[in-house]
């Protein structure tokens, strides 16, 4: 997020300054033409493009003499690959009566580009469990008596849904940048995605799905020797490390370690349950009693690996992108970690469950049970990987947390709902003093909305204090913000009123305490 900015937000300058400097919390990178400075008059006075410098953009201004209000509205990429966008004013002499506002700037964030971008990782997620586990299984475990066509078909399913998630992914970059809709992608914006670090960590996955599937032929026709399967091994290892470098990990405090780290979590993810799909659509039903005697003990010293190190890695990816306690359950990041510990926790008391009955090798039951239990287990883990795509499109706890202490002890933010609208409203510091104060309306279905008019005021009854109006300067279509100097503490009352069509208006009442 924006951590300060020179000049300042809502101060008034006596000379118009020569550049704006905008210093983020993270290293961020451009969006083209999405750093803009807009003037009293609505023209855009910023001059040539904005320059980057890891966390630091410098914004050159054209210094016109004009007095009055100017709006500085960003849109740039973080060091994980996700939008920060927002704005402010300042003013040069004195506030306009009448802010500016930024006709080319675009809605913030598709809905249907966010919710894609969560399906192509979950996509990516199954493609690996059908890949990886399927091929380690074939490889070594699989009796030489069985037609390898099953796992055949299951593996180039694997590699098919990767290459889809991969290619998708670079597609949905480009909206998911820029704030544009699902199909507002062209060259300019593919050349963009692909320089950045994110777009080369997908070419250089497309590469090696290539050489994989070339690898994969001779080893699903039984034909491949050691060699191939350790070069193999080597290009699935080097595929997988491209998520990683692609998200949350390569942005860590320590990103060396927390790489390697989702790497381990990735492979003994995708083992395990690639594992486990084998021996209950195949293994299970197919391998006579002394095969079984012989894969079972096997695997299932190689599930407890898996799992070890799957619990391992999770704890020290959670311990990085956490990093206190409070941050677990104050954060979405936080509660959607503490979910999917609940769930493993009820996958690992299955996996315990499969475990005796490969000891006990139970006479009656033949391999029955075993095959409702690893049922059980895959159920449970799609949920699982599911929050996991959920989780990779989060803002990590660290940085969540850090972003609310940039904005101050005492910051407010609450959803307040109309019966035509839901109303976002964030005032930052919630402090004797000057306020931020930002609004972002919604449908009924979370959809962003689009406001016609936005009208707002802050009072405290306590204290006698009439309301006083709230300037409100749109900045897209349903995103909003303003400036309120609230001089006393108390419990202000702030009511906002957003008209969305003609005849359509509502207005809530946010209570927000102010010490």
């Amino acid at each position: 997020m924006l951590a300060s900015s020179n000049p300042a937000g809502n101060s008034v300058l006596q000379a118009a300054p020569a550049e704006v400097v905008l210093t983020f919390s993270e290293s961020v990178r451009k969006v083209p033409d999405r750093v803009r400075v807009i003037g009293p008059d609505g023209k855009r006075v910023d001059r040539g493009d904005a320059q980057f410098d890891g966390a630091v953009v410098t914004i050159p201004v054209e210094q016109t003499g004009a007095q009055g209000t100017y709006l500085v509205s960003f849109r740039v990429i973080s060091a994980d690959s996700h939008p920060v966008s927002g704005g402010f004013t300042y003013s040069v002499g004195a506030p306009s009566s009448t802010p500016p506002s930024d006709a080319g700037e675009e809605q913030g964030d598709n809905t249907v580009v966010a919710t894609g971008t969560k399906v192509v990782r979950y996509i990516g997620y199954a493609g690996l469990v059908l890949l990886v586990g399927p091929v380690l299984v074939i490889s070594l475990l699989w009796p030489s008596r069985l037609s390898r066509g099953g796992p055949a078909g299951v593996i180039w399913t694997g590699l098919g849904l990767v290459t889809l998630a991969t290619v998708a992914g670079i597609w949905l970059q480009v909206p998911y940048t820029t704030g544009g809709g699902l199909f507002d992608v062209d060259g300019s914006g593919l050349r963009d995605v692909l320089s950045s670090t994110y777009g080369t960590a997908h070419l250089i996955r497309l590469g090696l799905l290539v050489a994989i599937a070339l690898l994969l032929r001779p080893l699903l026709r039984g034909e491949t020797g050691r060699v191939d399967q350790i070069l193999l091994a080597v290009l699935g290892g080097a595929a997988i490390f491209t998520w990683p470098i692609a998200g949350h990990p390569a942005a860590s405090p320590v990103a060396a370690v927390s790489v390697v780290v989702d790497v381990v979590h990735l492979t003994s993810m995708a083992v395990w349950l690639g594992g486990l799909l084998m021996l209950i659509a195949f293994l299970l039903r197919l391998a006579n009693e002394r095969e079984l005697g012989a894969i079972l003990p096997i695997w299932s010293r190689w599930a407890a690996l898996a799992v070890c190190a799957l619990v391992l890695a999770g704890t020290v990816q959670a311990l990085i992108e956490v990093g206190t306690p409070d941050a677990l359950v104050s954060t979405t990041y936080g509660q959607l970690i503490i979910a999917k510990v609940v769930l493993f926790s009820a996958v690992i008391s299955v996996a315990a469950y499969s475990r005796k009955l490969v000891r006990d090798r139970l006479a009656g039951g033949g391999p029955r049970r075993l095959r409702r239990a690893v049922g059980v287990e895959l159920g449970i883990t799609a949920v699982v990987l599911g929050l996991s795509a959920v989780l990779v499109q989060t803002t990590p706890a660290r940085t969540a947390s850090a972003n609310e202490e940039l904005g101050g002890p005492g910051f407010y933010s609450a959803t307040l709902e109309s019966s035509i609208f839901k109303l976002q409203v964030d005032v930052d510091p919630a402090a004797k003093g000057n306020n931020s104060v930002h609004l972002y309306a919604y449908d009924k279905a979370n959809k962003p909305l689009r406001v016609v008019e936005w009208k707002g005021t802050a009072a405290l009854p306590a204290k006698d204090v009439a309301p006083v109006d709230i300037p409100l300067l749109p900045l897209t279509d349903n995103h909003a913000t303003g400036e309120i100097t609230l001089p006393l503490d108390g419990e202000w009352q702030l009511k906002f009123t957003a008209r969305i069509s003609d005849i359509d208006q509502a207005t809530v009442t946010a209570t927000v305490p102010v010490s």
